[in-house]
């Protein structure tokens, strides 16, 4: 249950100030000898402990997709093989899966979604990468829309869809090969850009290093870049820029909506 639910709980009369003073005493972490679940995470940073899948132990992975869910009612891991994927689901049927991304989830039905982020490929072989930025940044509340294959060597098909990209809060840019993709697009817009290299090319690619030393080289203002096909802390991030930027909008709104009325009730007192 989340710190703010607590509160309002108690403010509700829901909880009493015992029950909830019970739970905030609760250590910040569960013990269970092979791991130490980070309960209090999403306390501290806004954003649940996430679970990284690739050579976890096939029990050790059980138990602690069980407890998440237990804890949270949802529970994100990455980077997951089919056949863990059906070991899951063995205890927890309601688990999904998907290939491309390989994000292993159960999600909270009707969850919001705020702001934007626009994720953007090279290729359509960088989609396996974009899709667990973006599925992470959907699973952390974000509103995200997918613009692929529109790689440097077609200009043309990334300036068509240029208005859509320019309206997001952030931009993620998955690029292998030369990883041209996020220069280009950090001279085009004027919010942040993501620059995620991914291991795509041929032999002088070395597995994503070209890519990230162009992006990390990048000449174009506001491109932050993270590591070799790291999907995942490109949609995090994502996700903390878009919130800011939401916060920013309605904390704007608010204010010229106090102006607007203190204006009004001026004009209404001098006549």
């Amino acid at each position: 249950m989340e710190a703010r639910n607590i509160l309002e709980q108690v403010k509700n009369g829901q909880l009493s100030v015992k029950e909830a003073e019970r739970y905030f005493k609760r250590e910040p972490f569960e013990e269970l000898g092979y791991a130490k679940l980070d309960s209090h995470r999403e306390i501290r940073s806004g954003f649940p402990e996430v679970i990284y899948c690739s050579g976890k132990m096939d029990d050790f992975l059980v138990s602690i997709y069980k407890r998440m869910y237990e804890k949270n009612g949802e529970v994100f891991g990455t980077r997951a093989d089919e056949r863990q994927s059906e070991i899951i689901r063995g205890v927890l049927p309601g688990v999904s899966y998907d290939r491309v991304s390989r994000i292993l989830k159960i999600e909270k039905p009707g969850k919001e979604r705020i702001g934007k982020i626009t994720v953007c490929t090279a290729g359509t072989a960088d989609v396996p990468v974009a899709e667990e930025a973006a599925q992470t940044a959907e699973y952390f509340g974000s509103r995200v829309e997918r613009i692929y294959d529109v790689g440097v060597s077609g200009l043309h098909r990334l300036l068509s869809r240029l208005d859509e990209i320019q309206e997001a809060n952030c931009v993620i840019a998955v690029a292998g090969m030369e990883g041209a993709l996020a220069s280009v697009i950090g001279g085009l817009v004027s919010n942040p850009v993501i620059a995620v290299p991914t291991s795509v090319g041929y032999g002088a690619n070395m597995h994503g290093l070209s890519a990230l030393l162009t992006m990390i080289n990048s000449c174009a203002n506001g491109v932050a870049t993270v590591n070799i096909d790291n999907g995942y802390g490109a949609g995090y991030l994502a996700t903390q820029i878009n919130r800011l930027a939401v916060k920013g909008y309605e904390k704007n709104r608010m204010s010229e909506q106090t102006k607007g009325a203190e204006k009004q009730e001026r004009t209404d007192n001098s006549g």
